[in-house]
């Protein structure tokens, strides 16, 4: 068959869109994007119940109450309201919102799903990795399964869930492929061709 001028090419991503990271081990900087935008929602979320206890309280009472870093029980509050919120999204499908987002999801060593005993247990040992001088997320850069201290406490393992990356430079090369006709779109199945 030979082509006619004008005809499109057949589109061929680069080789590096066709591997695909799902079920690697997730790396330092996709788990560390993913646990800063988890402590943007987690601090999000919080704020607007105390800004919404604080609405209550004004219309209760007549005054407003005034929170801020300071008070014991704020903290108290954020920190168990942290341990709620990862707990309950790594028990729940191993993933938190940021985790979501650049796709990444908590496993068992075998590979199942996490229990909501050891998301806990993983929740609780996640400060131990901060406490140490950041010493516990140098698993995550020298580890062959990149396991900081609280995954191999815990049991767990972080991989890749989906592959933006390869879904991403196919994206990029479907704009820059050269010849492509940018206004035409893809033809939709249709009924097969009768035979005569």
């Amino acid at each position: 068959m030979t082509s006619r001028p004008g005809d499109a090419t057949p589109l061929h991503p680069p080789a590096a869109a066709r591997e695909s990271l799902q079920g690697h081990y997730a790396g330092f900087a996709s788990r560390f994007a993913s646990f800063v935008v988890d402590l943007i929602v987690l601090t999000g979320i919080f704020m607007l119940v105390l800004a919404a206890i604080n609405f209550a309280a004004s219309i209760v009472t007549g005054k407003e109450i005034a929170f801020n870093r300071g008070n014991l029980w704020v903290v108290i509050a954020y920190l168990v309201w942290g341990f709620i919120y990862f707990a309950h999204f790594w028990g729940l499908n191993g993933r938190t919102a940021g985790e979501a987002l650049f796709g990444v999801q908590v496993l068992t060593d075998e590979g199942g799903d996490v229990s909501f005993r050891r998301a806990a247990l993983r929740t609780l040992a996640f400060p131990l990795s901060f406490v140490i001088l950041g010493l516990g997320f140098l698993g995550i850069l020298l580890g062959e399964q990149r396991r900081a201290l609280h995954d191999v406490i815990a049991g767990t393992v972080v991989v890749y869930s989906w592959d933006a990356r390869a879904a991403r430079l196919r994206f990029l090369s479907r704009e820059s492929s050269p010849g492509a006709d940018r206004s035409a779109r893809p033809a939709l199945p249709g009924p097969p061709a009768s035979p005569g």
